[in-house]
């Protein structure tokens, strides 16, 4: 069996096609269970492959790994993945697709693709401040508000802090981000700092093993991020351009966007870089 199979880069910066965050979408996976999509994805070994299926409720059906688990929604894999389905089936610029996580709708304008966000369920740590700022490798003062777990589809714990140095300060260990976020889903945080009036800068820390591991971008928490401010009732409309993946060596760039009606929207540029196909 031929599998097709097409990489793009997604949130990228302006005029860097190496930027971002890479993604593989297989164009088939009719054929394929479980089992094999996520072979595939270890295979590939990039933070998330997606796998385009038929769907009666939206353009395609999609499922996304990482190459430990399937996710039901992730941000980049829906952007990256709609971009491919425009230009393989010529669907136009609104695409939607079905994630376990329910129908995603995506529009574009040209290589900028945005994503209209799940509403949140939200819940605050058990672990205290001085326990997360610890974990984070900082001190409690560097924390500038409520940590919250936020839910869009991909729970995330949303960490804000006090200074864009406070940020690229810290350093993550496993056994004690795994300790602090024992009351999710999996050892995970997203720490974020105002660069300016309408600027963040953001990383993500996540686990793999026994390892911690930095994501370059991660669309999934930038929405966690605007249901996180529309929990601190931040005034509307909001909008953030955030910077994301210095220190993975993969500087990206995401939109976040929250409009008058409390709708949370994450956009980004994507890239595609060639195809090919494997003989399964």
């Amino acid at each position: 069996m031929k599998l097709p199979y097409h990489l793009v880069n997604v949130f990228t910066c302006p005029g860097e096609r190496l930027s971002g965050n890479p993604l593989c979408v297989f164009q088939g996976g009719r054929e394929l269970d479980g089992t094999q999509m996520q072979a595939l994805a270890l295979q590939f070994n990039l933070s998330e492959t997606t796998f385009i299926l038929p769907s009666t409720e939206a353009d395609a059906r999609v499922r996304i790994f990482t190459p430990g688990y399937e996710m039901p929604f992730a941000g980049h894999p829906t952007l990256g993945t709609a971009h491919v389905l425009r230009t393989l089936r010529c669907l136009g610029d609104v695409v939607t697709l079905e994630l376990a996580a329910g129908v995603i709708p995506v529009r574009a304008d040209g290589d900028r693709w945005e994503l209209q966000a799940n509403p949140a369920t939200t819940q605050p740590p058990r672990a205290s401040a001085a326990e997360l700022a610890d974990a984070l490798g900082l001190d409690a003062a560097d924390l500038a508000g409520p940590p919250l777990w936020v839910d869009t589809g991909s729970a995330q714990l949303i960490v804000p802090l006090a200074s864009a140095e406070a940020v690229h300060r810290a350093r993550v260990g496993y056994d004690r981000l795994a300790a602090v976020t024992a009351d999710g889903p999996r050892a995970q945080a997203y720490v974020f700092a105002p660069t300016g009036p309408n600027t963040l800068v953001a990383r993500f820390f996540f686990t793999k093993g026994e390892s911690v591991l930095e994501d370059p971008a991660t669309g999934s928490a930038t929405a966690n991020l605007g249901s996180w401010y529309l929990a601190q009732q931040a005034e509307l409309p909001l909008e953030r351009d955030i910077s994301q993946g210095e220190h993975a060596g993969r500087p990206s760039s995401l939109r976040l966007r929250i409009d008058t009606d409390s709708r949370v929207f994450v956009s980004g540029e994507v890239v595609a870089l060639g195809s090919g196909w494997l003989d399964l």
